[in-house]
C-alpha cells in the first residue's frame, strides 16, 4: 500500500471516530436533558405549546386520570382557557386515594360500610372532583423565582408566603435552599445547594403549623395559559389530604 492510500485510508477512520464520538456526545446530552428534567428537585423549565389541559393529555402516563377528573368535574373550559398556576397531582394519587376494598384505600372503607364501592371515576359526584382540584389552583401564572425562600425548622425566618387557592383554602408556597456539602465531605455550606418549590396545604388558619408540606418533583411547566407544578407523588395526596376527601365521598354515598 502506498503512503497517499495509507494516509487516505487514515483520514477516513479518523472521520468515522469523530462522526462517531459526535452521535454518542449528542445522545448523551439528549438523554441528560430529559433526564434532568424530571430528577433535578424542581428547577426545570419547559415551555408547551398548549394549554394546561393539553399538557396533561401530552403525559397520559403521569395525568391520564387527573385530565379524566377535570373533565368529570366541569373544569375542562377552565383548563383550556383561564389563566392559573396548577399543583398537579398525578395518577398514583388518585390510585392511592381509591385503593381496592381487599388492599385498603377508599373503596376498602365503602365495602365495610356496605356502600357501593367506585367501579370509575364518575361514580364520584363532580362537585367533589371540583372542590378538590381547585385546592390545587391559584390565580395568575407563577414560576419558581416568584416565590420566596421558606425553611420549615425555621419559618420565623424564613416562611415562605400564605397564598389562597381557587377553592378559598389556604398554602403556604416557598422555595426551600438545600445545604451544599464540599466535595470532601467536611464542611456544608448552608442554603447553598439547589432549590425546590414546596407547597403546605394549611388545615386550619387558626393553627398556621399544622400543615403537611409536599415537595415539587418538577416546577415552570409553562403551557399557554399558566404554569404547572408537579407534585411529588411519594409524598403528595389528592386535595392535600386525601382522608378528607375519603370522607366527602362516603357521606355522598349515604
Amino acid at each position: 500500500m502506498s503512503i497517499g492510500q495509507q494516509r487516505e485510508d487514515n483520514m477516513k477512520t479518523l472521520k468515522k471516530m469523530k462522526l462517531g464520538f459526535l452521535l454518542i456526545l449528542i445522545f448523551a446530552l439528549s438523554s441528560c436533558a430529559k433526564d434532568d428534567y424530571y430528577v433535578d428537585g424542581g428547577l426545570a423549565q419547559a415551555e408547551f405549546d398548549g394549554s394546561i389541559l393539553e399538557y396533561l393529555d401530552s403525559k397520559p402516563r403521569e395525568f391520564d386520570t387527573i385530565a379524566q377528573i377535570i373533565r368529570l368535574s366541569g373544569l375542562e373550559s377552565y383548563f383550556q382557557n383561564e389563566e392559573f398556576t396548577f399543583f398537579a397531582p398525578r395518577d398514583e394519587d388518585i390510585k392511592s386515594l381509591i385503593g381496592s376494598y381487599t388492599n385498603g384505600g377508599l373503596n376498602a372503607d365503602l365495602y365495610f360500610l356496605g356502600l357501593d364501592t367506585l367501579k370509575q371515576l364518575s361514580d364520584v359526584d363532580p362537585e367533589i372532583w371540583q372542590k378538590y382540584l381547585l385546592r390545587h389552583m391559584f390565580t395568575g401564572k407563577n414560576v419558581l423565582a416568584d416565590y420566596p425562600q421558606v425553611d420549615y425548622s425555621v419559618m420565623n425566618l424564613y416562611g415562605g408566603q400564605n397564598y389562597f387557592s381557587l377553592s378559598g383554602e389556604v398554602c403556604n408556597i416557598g422555595v426551600i435552599f438545600h445545604d451544599a456539602v464540599s466535595s470532601d465531605g467536611t464542611s456544608v455550606l448552608k442554603y447553598m445547594g439547589y432549590r425546590q418549590l414546596s407547597i403546605a396545604y394549611i388545615y386550619d388558619l387558626s393553627s398556621p403549623d399544622d400543615f403537611i408540606s409536599v415537595p415539587i418533583s418538577s416546577s415552570d411547566i409553562q403551557p399557554h395559559n399558566g404554569v404547572v407544578h408537579v407534585l411529588d407523588y411519594t409524598v403528595g395526596q389528592f386535595g392535600f389530604n386525601q382522608g378528607e376527601v375519603g370522607a366527602d365521598i362516603i357521606e355522598s354515598k349515604r
